[in-house]
Formats: C-alpha cells, structure tokens, sequence
C-alpha cells in the first residue's frame, strides 16, 4: 500500500508539474511525450481521485480539462477496438444505457457534420451548395439540443451524486468541457448565417475548419463518457439512485432517442439520502482500481443534512416558515390565494401593486372587487372550476408602472379544484430589457 501511495504522489507531482508549465502558456502538444510517460501509467479509475487532489491543491478546472484532452486521446489509442460492456449489459430504459445510446447519435451527427463540411468545401455547384448548407444548418441545430438534453441530465442528475461522493473534481472538468462544446456549437450555428459577409471561398473554408473542431470535441466527450465517466458511475452508484434518475429524466429530455420505462424494486435515493459513508457491500463492488486508491485516500462525503426539525415538505425542496416567508418577501411579483369557497386565504409580503392587509383574509373574493366588475370575477371563477380555462390575463397602465395580473386554477393529484392564485406585477422594467446580460458578467 506505502508503495501504490507514493507511486500515486509521484504521478500526481507529475502531472502538476506538466500543468503549470501549460498553464505558463507553454504549447500542449509539445508536451504530449512528457503527457504520454506519465498518463501511460494512470488507470482511467484513478483519474477522478488524482483530479479531485490537484482541483484541492489550485489546478484550475480549465487547465485540467487540456490534460483530458490529452489522457483521452492515449487512452482511445489503449483501448482502440474494445467493445462497451457496460452498455450490452445494462437493460432497456435504464439511465445509464440511455446516455450511451444518445452518445452513439451525437458520434453520428458529428461525423456527418465533418463530411458535408468537408464536402461543402469541395463543391462548385451552387444547387449542391445550398442543399449542403442546408444539412448543415440542420446538423447544427441538432447538435444545440445535445447541450440542452444530454449534458444537462448529466450535469442536473448525475453530478449531485458523485458530489456527494466527493467527487467534485470531475464534476467541474466535465461542466467546463461541455460549455465548450456548447459554445461552439453556438457560435457554428452563427457562422453558417453569416455566408454572405465574406467570399465563398473564406465562409467555405471557416465551416470546414470549425466543424472539424466541433466534430473532434463532440467525439471526444462521447469516448471520455462512454470509458470513463460512464464506468465510474456504474461503479459508484445503486438501482435506488438510478431509479430516482429515471423519475426525472423525461423532464429535461433526451438526444435523438426515446427509452421505454425502467424501474427496480428498490426505493428511489436521491442525493441527500445517500449514506456518508461507503458500505462494506459497497466498497467490495466497487472495481480494484477504485478500491486501492479509496484506501489510501478516503473520500470527503458532503454530510449536510437536507431535511431539518420543523421544515415544510414542498415536494420540491424543504424550508422552514420563516425561510418561506423570506423568499414571499423578495420575490419581484404579488401573490393572492383565494379558496376553492372564493374567500381569501393568504397574500404575499413584500411587493404589492395592489393594496392588501390582513383584514381581507377569509373575505369572500368578490366582495373585494368594485361591484360593476364582480359578474367578470364570478364568469372567470366558474370557468375555472369547470376546467374549460386555464388562465386569465389582463394589463393596464398605472403611471409609470405597466401592471399584468394573471388569475390561474390549482388542482390536486386527483384535479379536484382547490382555489385560484391572482399573480400580479409590474412589467415596465422587464420591457426595457434589450440584448443580453450573463451571469459572467455581474460586477460587484
């Protein structure tokens, strides 16, 4: 064991070493032999442990994410040839087996995307030209979708896991690998829209280039998923928590596939139900790789307990009344609920529009009208408590402020009518917005 931790301490000094000197700008591919000495040695279930102690030790993510490029390029060349195991394994509908599926449509529309690129490039016909561009436009707003469905159920269901774990290390490698892809992605779709600021010969020739640098991103995210993100949660993760995966899934959506229903005969586990601590059952099946190393460097469960003594089940999270009451108070919009027997039963705090004290509640919603406008509210509520709508909207100018008000029904599981809720805010400054504003660029 003292032998595999120094052997370890050496490859991760190593490869620190290597990092700062990418990361004082020296060019990665001359790197590659010293690259390859090192990494030749690194089991792909060390990865995530060695990548967890240099995020802990100042390795920035990015940095990182270079050296992946590089371990999963030695790595293809290692197992070249090999088949997937874990996906001819796994049944029909699970998550797991999903993701692989979807990685095999997202290598299709890579390549597919490189060759007409290419072909593009070659192609002096102008008919031939724009049904060529035209796949391609298709290609790209495909490809948009990967960010939006795959990496998202990645990154939204499967990362809580392993952070819980600890291992958040990968977590962070992954997310900034896949807003590089998205980011090209983006920025593709934006270059085949711009054929006519530039002479066919340069648009030509810029699609080619940038689609072969899209299509080798995408294709090594699928080959460092499918060997060794993949393998680690099929190693690391039960039918419990799968199972709770599978729940969420439809939710989010998928990449050019359509699983059938999954289920065990476990309880759902979502990350905060997880034990802090590996099993006995569990460490034994994990792979002897991963064993190995858990043995010489333990790792740091988030213990937080979610639910505390006196929080309200909201179905979606848990708070307690005064954090509740916090969230009405800063929330930009103003909240009424009347009854399923049209008596006001509560109001937001916070911003108001319109007047509200506690002296309207329990009061019959129709008496809190003016009279010439109480046979609308009484239409609008029987609707309602028909089902035949669903929402009612209005606006109107009140000086400055631009007031929208939205009535819409609450129904049970079992779509008994329990009330309507009256949202109401002042739209003015949400119409001024031009442009974009992202969360990169806030300035304190």
């Amino acid at each position: 064991m003292t032998e595999l931790l120094k052997n370890r301490e050496y490859k991760k000094e190593a490869l620190k070493a290597l990092l700062l000197r990418i990361h004082e700008g020296e060019d990665v591919n001359k790197l590659k032999e010293d690259f390859r000495q090192v990494l030749s040695g690194i089991s792909p279930l060390e990865i995530p442990i060695i990548e967890q102690e240099l995020v802990k030790e100042g390795i920035s993510a990015k940095d990182i994410a270079k050296m992946c490029d590089l371990h999963v390029e030695l790595f293809r060349e290692a197992v070249k040839g090999t088949d997937e195991l874990e996906e001819r394994d796994l049944p029909d509908g699970h998550p797991l087996k999903t993701l692989y599926l979807e990685n095999k449509e997202i290598m299709k529309d890579a390549e597919m995307l490189n060759l007409y690129a290419r072909t593009l490039a070659t192609t002096k016909n102008e008919r031939m030209r724009e049904e060529i561009l035209g796949v391609l436009e298709e290609i790209a707003s495909n490809l948009r979708k990967v960010g939006f469905t795959h990496y998202n159920r990645e990154e939204m269901l499967t990362f809580p896991y392993i952070e819980r774990r600890g291992l958040t290390a990968i977590a962070t490698v992954l997310w900034t690998k896949h807003d590089e892809i998205r980011f090209m992605t983006k920025r593709f779709a934006e270059l085949l829209r711009k054929r006519n600021e530039m002479s066919w010969e340069e648009f030509a020739e810029k699609v080619k280039e940038k689609a072969g640098e899209l299509s080798f991103a995408l294709s090594d995210m699928v080959f460092r998923e499918n060997n060794i993100y993949y393998p680690t949660l099929n190693a690391l993760l039960t039918d419990g928590e799968w199972k709770a995966i599978r729940q969420q899934e439809d939710g989010i959506g998928y990449y050019k596939v359509s699983p059938p229903e999954w289920d065990s005969d476990t309880e759902a586990l979502h990350p905060w139900e997880i034990e802090s601590e590996l099993s006995v059952e569990q460490l034994l099946g994990l792979p002897k790789e991963v064993q190995q190393v858990l043995k010489g460097q333990p790792l740091e469960f988030d213990k937080t307990v979610l639910k505390r003594e006196g929080d309200i089940n909201l179905g979606t999270g848990f708070v307690s009344v005064n954090e509740l009451k916090a969230i009405f108070e800063v929330l930009p919009v103003d909240i009424t609920f009347i009854d399923k027997d049209d008596r006001v039963r509560f109001f937001s705090p916070g911003e108001r529009i319109f007047a509200r004290t506690p002296s309207i509640l329990g009061r019959p919603v129709q008496l809190c009208h003016p009279p010439k406008s109480v046979h609308i509210v009484n239409k609008i509520l029987k609707a309602f408590k028909e089902g035949r709508k669903s929402e009612a909207m209005f606006w109107l100018k009140m000086g400055p402020k631009h007031v929208y008000i939205k009535y819409m029904p609450l129904f049970d599981g079992e779509g008994n009518y329990m009330g309507t809720l009256e949202m109401t805010m002042d739209i003015a400054g949400y119409k001024r917005i031009e442009g974009e504003k992202m969360l990169l660029d806030w300035r304190d």
